[in-house]
């Protein structure tokens, strides 16, 4: 059985000066400070999240 993708989202840029909802969106991803990283699993809701707020953070397959 094959090992289930996830993605590791690192936040590289500060949430300061963005709308709540971007905000709250980052949070919800698990990330609180810059540089600060989750992997989360690769589904269509946290796609969805992380392209809400790409601009702020960096994603990586694992």
């Amino acid at each position: 059985m094959a090992k289930a993708k996830q993605l590791k989202v690192t936040l590289i840029r500060s949430t300061i000066g963005q709308k709540p909802a971007k905000v709250a969106t980052v949070r919800s991803l698990g990330l609180k400070k810059i540089n600060s990283s989750n992997v989360l699993a690769d589904n269509e809701a946290v796609r969805g999240m992380v392209a809400a707020v790409s601009h702020l953070v960096k994603v990586e397959e694992i």
